[in-house]
């Protein structure tokens, strides 16, 4: 192959500045390391978050960096995996759709570790470092994910998550070429990350992505202490196309993008805290209830139409009690939401709600039919069918989901979305930290060490 895709990728992240962004690359990283935040802090409220803290920080005692759940201080791998668990775990951060990567939940929670980390040992990282080093990271991250036709069989947020981490490290560390290329190659060494959690609807799903970005941190750190890592862990034998990807790669799809289109700038936000698959139905219902004036009581079915990637991913049975992680990842039980409540946010994704009568009624009604697509990574165009009682039939064509660049939530409902996760913390983040935190952001180049970023996050003066 005449394409060297490590190469390419190592020297990216080695030569990237914040002066070589374009401003709407600086802004929509902005925009979406808000936004990460966001999920993040709404994320104390998930499942098993206690657990995770204090096994992470058993694992890895210390001072280096701080989890965002209650500001424990421990290191910074463990602190990695924290907060990636805290980002992920309501189905909330946002995603690169032509990948199918949530790049920011690996990237984010590695980058703000390492920075911390850094910041101890008298080497402050400055806020135009950091959203430089974030747009390389979804570079990689994303572009590893648009390079292949292949239907997933690892989850990508993880494997190739833990690439785009390494990558951004690699970008605030100074490394040369050639050693982001061997950090790639220690980061290969402890990609993990399968799909069946996503199919039990297991926790261990958020995990992997703490896994990967703990796998940065260390990987980054053997490069740096001059350990070889293998060269060829992209397209070798062995390598991650070859073994995770299935054997699928377009290697001109990453050579006619890297360095000419900020990848940052194609991440999609997820208005709903559910598996991004799920939003096109909520979009349709919502959109042809307004424009038809029907209610959720009129509805006798909706058929939605949609490619193979929801159906195989979220076209999974109701079930009568099913566990958070599995109704997020349910496109029945989503919609059953929506008709039930108006909304879908994060309360209704647990205790009692889970089993809520009227939510499974209209979640009964649900069903999902193939639209002929053939693409294993496609997330739209979708099409929602709603049959009324009365016999009228009302279709919406969805050429983008809600929270797609074409289809972008605006700079307010953004801002929107994060005051809401910040109420949603448990415990709930006070108003005036919360706008503290959105002005740290908003002025991120001009903050000389992101540590004060971290230091709100967690709650610490």
């Amino acid at each position: 192959m005449s394409y060297d895709i490590a190469q390419a990728f190592a020297e990216h992240a080695a030569r990237t500045r914040y002066a070589d962004l374009s401003p709407a690359a600086t802004a929509k990283a902005k925009t979406f390391l808000l936004d990460t935040i966001g999920v993040g802090l709404a994320g104390s409220s998930g499942a098993n978050v206690e657990a995770v803290r204090d096994l992470a920080r058993a694992w890895g005692p210390g001072e280096e960096a701080t989890s965002w759940l209650g500001g424990t201080r421990m290191s910074a791998g463990s602190a990695a995996i924290v907060n990636a668990y805290l980002i992920h775990c309501l189905e909330f951060d946002c995603v690169h759709e032509g990948a199918v990567v949530h790049p920011m939940a690996t990237l984010v929670s590695a980058l703000f570790a390492w920075s911390e980390r850094e910041a101890a040992r008298g080497r402050p990282v400055p806020g135009e470092r950091f959203l430089a080093a974030m747009a390389v990271g979804v570079d990689v991250a994303g572009l590893l994910g648009v390079a292949t036709d292949a239907a997933l069989r690892f989850f990508r947020p993880a494997t190739a998550g833990g690439f785009g981490a390494t990558a951004g490290i690699a970008n605030l560390a100074g490394f040369d070429a050639a050693t982001t290329r061997s950090a790639f190659g220690h980061m290969y060494g402890q990609t993990s990350g399968t799909l069946q959690p996503h199919l039990e609807g297991s926790p261990l799903l958020g995990l992997q992505i703490g896994f990967n970005a703990r796998g940065a941190i260390a990987a980054t750190d053997l490069a740096a202490a001059g350990m070889q890592g293998p060269l060829d862990v992209f397209t070798g034998r062995y390598g991650y196309y070859t073994l995770i990807e299935d054997g699928q790669l377009h290697a001109d799809r990453i050579e006619s993008a890297l360095g000419r289109e900020w990848q940052i700038e194609q991440l999609a936000h997820k208005p709903f805290p559910s598996g991004r698959l799920t939003h096109g139905v909520v979009h349709g219902l919502r959109d042809l209830m307004a424009r038809q004036g029907f209610t959720p009581d009129d509805v006798a079915e909706v058929t939605c139409r949609v490619p193979p990637l929801v159906r195989r991913l979220v076209g999974r049975p109701l079930i009568a009690d099913p566990a958070s992680n599995y109704a997020k990842l349910c496109l029945p039980f989503v919609a059953g939401v929506y008709l039930a409540k108006g909304r879908c946010d994060v309360p209704d994704f647990r205790g009692e709600a889970l089993r809520d009568p009227r939510v499974h009624a209209f979640a009964a009604r649900i069903r999902l039919e193939p639209d002929g697509n053939t693409d294993e990574n496609a997330l739209d165009p979708q099409e929602i069918v709603v049959r009324l009682a009365s016999g009228a039939t009302h279709a919406i064509h969805l050429p983008h989901v809600y929270g797609h660049p074409k289809a972008a939530l605006t700079a307010e409902e953004n801002e929107e979305k994060f005051f809401r996760c910040c109420r949603h913390a448990e415990p709930a983040v006070p108003e005036a930290r919360a706008h503290r935190i959105r002005d740290l952001v908003e002025g991120l180049e001009r903050l000389p060490d992101v540590t004060a970023l971290v230091g709100a996050i967690a709650g610490r003066a």
